[in-house]
């Protein structure tokens, strides 16, 4: 048998193998990957779908300029949202600030800043820019400091005020209250008690900020990164 006829004999193999194959229903490996990704649900996230509005923006912060500038950012997606579109409202927008890593001892009231503000102080290297000391309030809550810092006086009470909501890093906040138990010389369950308890409003606790940024995007959020 010559050459020709060996490759017209394994041409005719191959197409039958092939027609055989369509028959059965075999896919190639790229047709079995076909279809749409699709997130899965869980409980701990419902949270997320519970915020009213037409857009959803969540700010990821993790330093404490950084928690500044997402307050800032909060205020003016508000802003350029009514000024920009027609009929737009701050109802319109679902905004989550995260609060995490450096970022988390923001998400705590005065009352926590007066009680453990040198030791945020210390660990964060946070200082008041008018008296250079550590702070004894939450200072990103306060519109006297103006420019002096990065929140360019946009507050946390003000953008609360129009519906920003905050998840608070747990993981961060149990970091925080095992290394100021060691310098204060205090339970870390205290810490994290007081820490836990004194949150800002409109907050919640989530496992790792981490995660809820990603969890988040999952469910529909853009996500605009403050630093």
């Amino acid at each position: 048998m010559d050459s020709n006829s060996n490759s017209r004999r394994s041409l005719m193999l191959g197409v039958g193998s092939a027609v055989v194959a369509a028959g059965l229903g075999v896919r190639s490996a790229g047709a079995q990957t076909s279809g749409a990704f699709k997130p899965a649900s869980h409980p701990e996230d419902g949270w997320m779908d519970q915020r009213p509005g037409k857009h959803r923006i969540i700010v990821d912060a993790a330093t404490p300029n950084g928690a500044g500038e997402a307050f800032l950012y909060a205020g003016n997606l508000f802003n350029a949202n009514k000024t920009a579109y027609a009929g737009s409202s701050d109802a319109d927008l679902a905004i989550v600030v995260c609060l995490r890593h450096f970022a988390t001892a923001f998400a705590f009231t005065d009352t926590v800043w007066a009680k453990y503000g040198k030791a945020m102080s210390g660990m964060l290297n946070f200082t008041d820019p008018k008296t250079k000391e550590a702070p004894s309030t939450n200072l990103y809550n306060s519109p006297a400091y103006g420019l002096s810092l990065p929140n360019l006086g946009s507050t946390i009470d003000a953008v609360t005020k129009r519906g920003v909501y905050f998840a608070v890093c747990d993981t961060a906040t149990h970091f925080v209250s095992a290394q100021m138990a060691g310098m204060l010389k205090l339970s870390a369950d205290e810490i994290y008690k007081d820490l836990s308890t004194n949150l800002i409003p409109n907050s919640r606790l989530v496992a790792a900020g981490v995660m809820a940024v990603t969890r988040a995007q999952e469910h529909g959020y853009s996500l605009l990164y403050a630093g």
